[in-house]
């Protein structure tokens, strides 16, 4: 059995806020840090892009308070160029499937089996990825929470927004992501309320990017998202839509509306999920600075409705 490696230290600015055990698990697509915290059932939290594990700390303290003395298992990586995992050497290497085979590794080696998937934009489809590769090896989804994120087959015509099309412009883009950690500084833009990203919270999500040859994954997530009928990233993604709309596990939705960047999609994925709740609040896209409570409220019923 793969041994799990102790986690580097943190700065003294950071460490009370991420009070909880840590790990470094090996994988052959890199080295997963992970916030792996508590006992019992386990609770998956995947973050997306630009971020890391940091942006779930709120929501890990609201469970610890309503958790009524369960101690639920919360794993929550970094995905790989991100947080404190392995940063790969450029935008290219970053694809949707090396993301989900990382994760799906993370999860055997910790053993963790059976899981309640939270996604939050990227960890969405690359946490549900995970997931149907979980239960191809015989472990099981007992529930899933969503909340700004994309986990529905593609819609077709692809379309693409400013962001992700600017993100895909040779030279230009890479000089404005690499060079100004695009976009960490902007963060605050994404969200219902301005303040809930200020300057601790971007020092925090610039601190594990610092080094200018650490900055691919902003850009290579970027790219991830699928631009037009041949993206390579569509297939995965598909294949998530379909097990998920076959999976017989509660979902819930918790959304920020205010969500410049995936507030919309929240329609789509009510219609075709039916989902067993939906909590719609004023956030951004970064829901859990604003909105912990509502994230683990969520947590908690899915994990009650999942042992009804």
């Amino acid at each position: 059995m793969t041994a799990v490696e102790q986690p580097p230290a943190l700065p003294t600015w950071l460490e009370p806020e991420l009070p909880f055990r840590r790990v470094v698990v090996p994988t052959p697509e890199g080295r997963i840090h992970a916030i792996d915290d508590g006992d019992g059932p386990v609770v998956l939290l995947m973050h997306g892009n630009p971020t890391w594990s940091f942006l779930w700390r709120k929501v890990i303290r609201e469970l610890r308070k309503q958790d009524a003395g369960r101690h639920l298992r919360i794993i929550a990586p970094d995905l790989l160029g991100l947080g404190l995992s392995t940063k790969l050497a450029t935008p290219s290497d970053h694809s949707l499937g090396r993301h989900i085979r990382a994760i799906d590794e993370t999860l055997r080696v910790l053993g963790a089996k059976d899981i309640l998937l939270v996604g939050q934009d990227w960890g969405g489809p690359i946490g549900l990825g995970a997931a149907r590769s979980l239960t191809a090896r015989g472990g099981r989804v007992r529930a899933m929470l969503f909340a700004n994120t994309a986990v529905l087959p593609v819609a077709h015509p692809v379309r693409s927004t400013s962001f992700h099309r600017f993100s895909r412009m040779p030279v230009i883009s890479d000089l404005v992501f690499k060079g100004t950690l695009f976009p960490v500084p902007v963060l605050d833009r994404a969200q219902g309320d301005p303040g809930s990203i200020g300057a601790f919270e971007k020092r925090a999500y610039r601190w594990p990017l610092r080094a200018y040859a650490d900055r691919a994954a902003p850009l290579g997530l970027a790219r991830m998202v699928p631009g037009d009928e041949s993206h390579p990233s569509i297939t995965e993604i598909d294949a998530n839509g379909a097990w998920l709309k076959a999976h017989s596990a509660p979902i819930g939705l918790v959304w920020g509306t205010r969500d410049p960047i995936l507030g919309r999609t929240l329609s789509r994925h009510r219609k075709e999920l039916s989902p067993r709740f939906v909590e719609e609040t004023q956030a951004g896209h970064f829901l859990q600075e604003e909105v912990p409570d509502a994230l683990a409220r969520g947590i908690l019923r899915l994990d009650a409705l999942a042992n009804a």
